[in-house]
């Protein structure tokens, strides 16, 4: 039996369904963003490779030799406050990435809007997936550089894929949510940039959240990201073991969230075309 999914459904089946119709797709979209991000520069996608590694060198003479920053409960050498600090930011880049896209991921794709047959829910997907590549470069230069300062990892480091399972579902429902905000208020894309800058200061990527006064702390976790980044460094760097029950209700509130996302695009999609 053929079972057929209406595009404007709410049904978290839509999105599996559209995925897997679509993988070609998606998977030509995502190869068409990467390369054209670097189309026409001498070095191409080796940037994708130089920019990791040269922000890495600068938060290491920035903060390690200039401001001379340790982690608190580290071993105190200037490399560890480098990579710890270059653990939290690659996953807040991903995220940003992503997130500071959606707004207009509709609106400068006009084409597709016309396009009856064209699945626009996939377009968070492709931008995910485009700063997927990213992460996983800048997760190379930080094992890389890991192995050259202290060894190889501990065992702990395997659980990072799980431990980072939430953060797909909070990107692609705020994603979702984000894409449709941006075609009906213009200046989604500026209050999204500010968000996201005050976002990187209360996230724990510069500081740990013991850092904090202890009655900051609830507040401070508020942050999707905050208990994310977290646990990724436990696993990381510490090589501590995973919070089950506060990684089980991360992934709950994420799946809700982008659940909400994609009813919200859903729901609102029809009039996308009016619109633009």
């Amino acid at each position: 039996m053929t079972i057929t999914y209406d595009r404007n459904s709410m049904s978290p089946l839509a999105v599996v369904h559209a995925i897997r119709k679509n993988a070609s797709l998606i998977n030509e979209l995502i190869q068409r963003d990467i390369v054209g991000r670097y189309r026409g520069s001498f070095m191409g996608l080796l940037w994708s490779f130089f920019n990791p590694i040269l922000m890495l060198l600068v938060y290491t003479f920035v903060f390690g030799i200039i401001f001379n920053s340790r982690w608190p409960g580290g071993s105190g050498s200037k490399s560890e406050f480098a990579l710890v600090l270059f653990s939290g930011l690659m996953i807040f880049n991903f995220f940003s990435e992503c997130i500071s896209r959606a707004p207009g991921l509709i609106v400068g794709n006009v084409g597709y809007v016309k396009k009856i047959i064209f699945p626009l829910e996939i377009l968070p997907i492709v931008a995910m997936g485009a700063a997927f590549f990213h992460f996983c470069i800048s997760f190379i230069v930080w094992l890389l550089f890991y192995i050259a300062f202290f060894g190889f990892p501990q065992s702990t480091l395997l659980l990072l894929p799980v431990v980072l399972l939430p953060l797909p579902f909070v990107i692609l429902g705020l994603s979702w949510f984000l894409a449709s905000l941006g075609v009906y208020l213009r200046d989604t894309g500026h209050i999204i940039g500010v968000i996201l800058m005050v976002m990187m200061f209360m996230t724990p990527i510069f500081y740990p959240i013991s850092a904090l006064p202890e009655k900051y702390r609830p507040l401070l976790r508020l942050n999707p990201l905050a208990t994310l980044i977290e646990q990724a460094q436990n696993v990381m760097i510490w090589g501590r073991a995973v919070d089950w029950s506060v990684w089980g209700l991360t992934l709950m509130a994420s799946l809700m969230i982008a659940f909400l996302g994609f009813a919200w695009f859903q729901k609102t999609r029809s009039g996308f075309s009016d619109v633009l």
